[in-house]
Formats: C-alpha cells, structure tokens, sequence
C-alpha cells in the first residue's frame, strides 16, 4: 500500500482531514504536527478536531471540500479540489491539467 494512502487514511481519510493534512506534508514538505496546525488553522478549528468526523464532516459541507457520500449541490471530485486548493493555499496537479484543458 502507497505510503500516500497510508497517511490519509490514519487520520479517516476524506471522513475527516487526513487527506487535507497528507496534502500539506507531501506538497510543502510539512511534518506531521506542522501539517495538522496548518490545516486546522485554515479550517478554524482546534488540531485535535481534525481527526473527529462529526465535526469535520459538518465542516467539509460547510467549506465545500468534499465528503464521502453524496450531497445534493455539493462539490464533488475536481470542483472539491479546486475548493481545497483555494482553501489551503496550495497547487493540485490534476486541477491545473483540467484547467488548461477547458481554456
């Protein structure tokens, strides 16, 4: 299993802010603790929140960033992205590919 994965998913993943705090690590080489101080003060919230999934999963709804199940009018895949990107003031690769490929 991809090291990636493994991160993400042992703070629950998109349930709460795993993926949120894996991105920051991976793209402004954070450790751990300074990834979870970052994403918890973009979010709003306290670092121990983020690994809560009632809180987060209010929250993601609220920013829309994507939760597990479907929302209506919620954003989804590259829209969700685009909002985390916005978000945590960082580039995503994917949604800079699908914007030059729309202009």
């Amino acid at each position: 299993m991809p090291i990636s994965h493994i991160m993400a998913s042992g703070m629950t993943g998109i349930r709460a802010a795993g993926d949120l705090v894996a991105r920051m690590e991976f793209s402004k080489k954070m450790r751990i603790g300074e990834a979870k101080e970052y994403v918890a003060k973009k979010l709003g919230v306290e670092s121990m929140d983020l690994s809560d999934e009632y809180v987060m999963r209010d929250l993601r709804e609220e920013l829309d960033i994507g939760v597990i199940t479907s929302v209506p009018g919620a954003a989804k895949g590259i829209a969700a992205k685009m909002n985390i990107e916005k978000l945590l003031d960082i580039k995503i690769n994917c949604c800079d590919k699908f914007r030059a490929q729309i202009a």
